[in-house]
């Protein structure tokens, strides 16, 4: 059962929403109070503190200097792919944001436009993300790992005056070079860049463009600080982009108000985090853990986080994470479960362990994809401390269901990830729209309004908002997941309602991916599912049907369609099978059939649909899934 705590503030935070929200916003240092703190004028769009102005970058920096704390290590770079390992104060922090922020204003930046980020695992990606939220631009951080037309497809859609771009990213014996990527991206998109500033890293250094390109320290050298521009709450503060199932991304509006407010709140709240502790979130900055849980929420706690240049295994082993959280004395650690499965695989007996001294370190969270049990239980075995899972997306930008440490730690139900944050009416619903008995599995929506810090829009597209999320159950925000709600109140999510797979915790497109291999010159139609690996969560495996009268070797089609992936969506998607079929299993209507196909190839039971155009086709993609007798080339 629930504990009292918990559920008395998770009932008062939806019966007493405004108050709820308001008394945690006092945290923030505001330079204008917000009129009304939801403003519920136009259903189904709501927003937080209208009215209300504040600066993200003051309350993440400067507010702790001022308040006498400047001196509190804000920062912690520990990059073992360079070597380096590299300490700052919330006053070096904030000097640094400043200047840079200076140096986008002498480049045109203003508040309003969007600066794209591509950049690695580096303290300067921070700076540009702060210097931006600081004279109120928006920042949109794009993956180092995407390719150039997914690249491309972002400065389509954010239309940004300036690209932030480093000269590479640094992989364990290997160097990616950004700088050509993004130069292939910028001539390819529509939208013409005006400026780019390049952080030439000693390791690679790019060539620049005259005209277009300048390095970042010699933007710096003609750069004065720049003061905090006072910005509305309902400002965005980012665009962060997810797959959408047409493969044209989707970009996710953060604002600026509730996003301070419930980042710094679910610190404390979920993850038990105070000023003088300690966090290490291992994830991507291009991702929205990043976003939330190494940059904004801590900056916003005040405490400390970890930057890590590195990998969960092999640099330089699977006790990569055991060291930093020793040498860094950190209380909590928030990752993806695809990297204890790294871990796991490589140190079966958890013998790196016993190495360091781990006595600092309190909770493990987990998140990014639903976590296995056996899991869960193999780290809270070899860590000895609780492995908490939680569960949110991109487009809610901190957790919906988690166990929350700062109110009142629960008992552990491995495989859920636990109860409803307050703030969050979490239901599940048929296909009807009705809620279902306790244990039933449907689709878990949201009752709107959403709390604060979630997405109030997709930008420029409210249109694409409306039809993604909240059409399909009135009142309620679709989260695209299938689960059930235990008698107890635990949330349980069982799987994708849609097409979208999380690979090593990262949400890709089939679609996208589905029309890479489509256009292939041999390919007819095709169809892309994602398959349980122990390892990634999920793999995406692609079946293609080939055009009549192609007589190639279906080996050689496959290697191009791999290649095709890796060099348009980039080497993310990990996409390395595909299996060339006679046709596939559609219902009447032409729709594949692709969890059938996700439920043959895991191995799973599953029903025919009474739908399907032709049952025995069913029989050759078991066949070839489970690579018995593929059709002859």
């Amino acid at each position: 059962m629930t504990a009292e705590r918990y559920a008395a503030m998770h009932r008062r935070s939806l019966a007493e929403r405004e108050r709820f929200w308001a008394g945690l916003a006092e945290s923030m240092h505001w330079v204008k109070r917000w009129d009304r703190v939801l403003d519920d004028s136009r259903p189904p769009f709501y927003r937080w503190f209208a009215g209300g102005v504040l600066n993200t970058c003051y309350n993440a920096l400067d507010r702790h200097v001022d308040g006498g704390r400047g001196e509190r290590t804000a920062l912690i770079w520990d990059s073992p792919v360079t070597g380096n390992v590299a300490h700052f104060s919330y006053r070096d922090l904030r000097d640094k944001v400043a200047l840079f922020a200076g140096a986008l204003r002498a480049q045109g930046v203003a508040a309003g436009d969007r600066v794209i980020i591509y950049m690695p695992m580096v303290p300067e990606t921070m700076v540009a993300m702060l210097a931006c939220a600081r004279i109120g631009a928006v920042h949109s951080v794009v993956f180092g790992g995407f390719a150039a037309p997914e690249l491309a497809k972002r400065v389509d859609d954010a239309r940004p005056v300036l690209v932030v771009c480093g000269s590479c990213g640094i992989e364990p014996g290997r160097l990616v070079e950004y700088k050509p990527l993004l130069d292939q991206a910028l001539e390819m998109a529509a939208h013409k860049v005006a400026r780019c500033i390049v952080l030439q890293r000693p390791q690679c250094r790019a060539t620049l463009l005259a005209g277009r390109d300048v390095e970042w320290d010699e933007a710096l050298a003609k750069a004065s600080p720049a003061e905090c521009v006072p910005t509305a709450a309902t400002d965005p503060l980012y665009i962060l982009y997810t797959s959408g199932t047409t493969g044209k991304p989707k970009g996710v509006v953060r604002d600026h108000g509730g996003h301070a407010v419930a980042l710094a709140w679910s610190m404390k709240a979920v993850f038990d985090i105070d000023p003088d502790d300690t966090m290490f979130t291992a994830s991507d900055l291009g991702w929205a853990v990043g976003h939330s849980y190494i940059v904004y929420g801590p900056m916003l706690r005040g405490c400390t986080t970890v930057l890590y240049e590195g990998k969960p295994v092999g640099t330089p082993d699977a006790g990569a994470f055991w060291r930093l959280l020793s040498q860094h004395r950190a209380k909590a650690m928030f990752t993806a479960p695809t990297a204890f499965r790294a871990i796991k695989k490589e140190d079966p007996r958890g013998e790196l362990i016993g190495r360091y001294d781990l006595s600092a370190f309190r909770t493990l969270f987990l998140a990014g994809e639903r976590c296995d049990p056996d899991t869960i239980a193999w780290a809270g075995e070899k860590l000895k401390v609780p492995v908490i899972d939680n569960w949110w997306q991109t487009e809610t930008g901190w957790p919906v269901a988690a166990n929350c440490r700062g109110i009142e730690p629960l008992p552990v139900k491995p495989g859920s990830a636990s109860v409803p944050v307050p703030g969050y009416d979490v239901q599940v619903l048929d296909e009807a729209g009705e809620q279902v008995p306790a244990g039933t599995i449907g689709n878990i929506v949201i009752k709107l309004p959403m709390p604060p810090g979630t997405l109030p829009t997709l930008w420029q597209n409210e249109a694409g908002y409306r039809d993604t999320y909240l059409s399909r159950f009135p009142g309620h925000y679709l989260t695209g997941d299938a689960g059930y709600i235990d008698a107890d109140g635990y949330v349980w999510i069982m799987s994708r309602i849609d097409d979208i797979i999380n690979v090593a915790g990262h949400r890709l497109s089939t679609g996208a991916m589905e029309e890479v291999l489509s256009g292939h010159p041999d390919v007819a139609e095709c169809a892309v599912i994602g398959v349980a690996d122990t390892l990634k969560g999920q793999l995406p495996l692609g079946l293609v049907v080939l055009k009549a009268g192609v007589t190639r070797p279906h080996e050689d089609i496959v290697r191009e369609l791999v290649g095709r992936v890796r060099e348009q969506i980039g080497a993310v998607a990990a996409f390395k099978q595909a299996h060339v079929v006679q046709r596939l299993p559609k219902t009447r209507s032409g729709k594949v059939l692709r969890a059938t196909m996700r439920a043959i190839a895991d191995g799973r039971s599953y029903t025919v649909p009474a739908t399907i155009d032709d049952p025995n086709i069913l029989n050759e993609i078991g066949g070839v899934l489970r690579g018995e007798a593929p059709p002859k080339s």
